[in-house]
């Protein structure tokens, strides 16, 4: 099987005006906020990632060379690597390029994101407070990894709390139906996991397909609201540490921006990121079961990076050929 038939997914814009509210973790009636594009509210529908699958083939063509040069086609094919790829840089016609999507990884630190996203959506509830001192401690949680930060705010959010959020029909970031997707069933401390996930048994899970989709709704306003999806994006920039995506972006283009999570355990090795420089904007998020994984990371963002500006300029070139109107 192909790389492309086995990891398509469709895009697509959701349309009905009627949805104007979205069931929120604790089964109450959330408002669906117009989303922010580039600063401006939108009185669009919101864009979302379709659940179902379908690729721009273009992107995803740029996607397989990238792999093919690195020699990972057969860390591909024997499950050891998954990649999604997003050109956002207009986010209301993304194109996606994937391998393996919704292939459940353990992924160690990088589910830290859900426990961010639990904290947004426990405080917009009137649950729990963000002032300087938790939100000093979400920074450290995203931008450190610190483990004892995550584990300290994994008490405050509550873990059946988190798995509620994730599994919501507002979000769906954790769907049976997909294989999984983002996880959190323990402290990122000693101890037994107290909700492992249903399908896999993994404390610390995820899916490209779903971190992806993370991302997305992030950078469209969707998690939570327009505001709060603007603070969780600026919690995760400045990156404290410097390896995989931004190791292998910094000297490249030391002016790049990345809103980025990573993850590193044993033989696993995890990293994503909305990244944003010369005026494109994408999705980039990998996860690995091999020891050599962390130096495949770094290698790897430079090509999807490639692949993105390549899409670019097939789409520009193609839009030129256009007869006029």
């Amino acid at each position: 099987m192909s790389f492309g038939r086995y990891c398509s997914f469709v895009i697509a814009l959701l349309t009905a005006s009627s949805a104007a509210f979205a069931s929120g973790p604790s089964g109450k009636h959330l408002p669906r906020l117009a989303p922010t594009i580039n600063g401006m509210t939108s009185t669009l529908p919101a864009p979302s990632l379709d659940l179902s699958p379908a690729v721009s083939r273009p992107l995803q063509a740029s996607l397989e060379r990238c792999l093919n040069q690195l020699q990972l086609q057969s860390a591909v094919r024997n499950g050891h690597l998954a990649v999604s790829l997003v050109d956002i840089t207009d986010p209301l016609a993304p194109a996606v390029a994937q391998v393996n999507s919704n292939q459940m990884f353990y992924a160690a630190s990088l589910p830290k994101i859900a426990i961010l996203l639990g904290a947004f959506e426990k405080a917009a509830a009137g649950q729990l407070r963000l002032d300087d001192d938790n939100i000093a401690e979400l920074k450290r949680m995203i931008r450190e990894s610190s483990n004892t930060a995550a584990s300290s705010m994994l008490q405050k959010v509550g873990t059946d709390y988190l798995a509620g959020v994730l599994q919501s029909t507002r979000y769906r970031l954790y769907d049976s139906a997909l294989n999984g997707g983002l996880w959190v069933g323990k402290p990122y401390a000693t101890g037994n996991a107290t909700r492992r996930d249903p399908l896999h048994n993994l404390s610390h899970g995820a899916t490209t397909f779903q971190v992806a989709r993370f991302y997305y709704l992030l950078e469209t306003g969707q998690l939570v609201s327009p505001e709060a999806s603007r603070q969780m994006k600026d919690i995760m920039g400045s990156p404290a540490i410097h390896h995989k995506f931004v190791a292998g972006l910094e000297s490249r283009y030391p002016d790049a921006k990345l809103f980025r999570k990573s993850g590193t355990w044993r033989n696993f090795h995890a990293d994503s990121a909305i990244v944003e420089h010369d005026g494109r904007r994408y999705i980039a998020v990998a996860l690995s079961d091999d020891a050599r994984g962390g130096e495949w990371l770094k290698s790897l963002i430079g090509g999807l990076d490639d692949a993105v500006f390549a899409n670019s300029l097939n789409h520009n070139i193609a839009s030129a050929a256009q007869p006029a109107l």
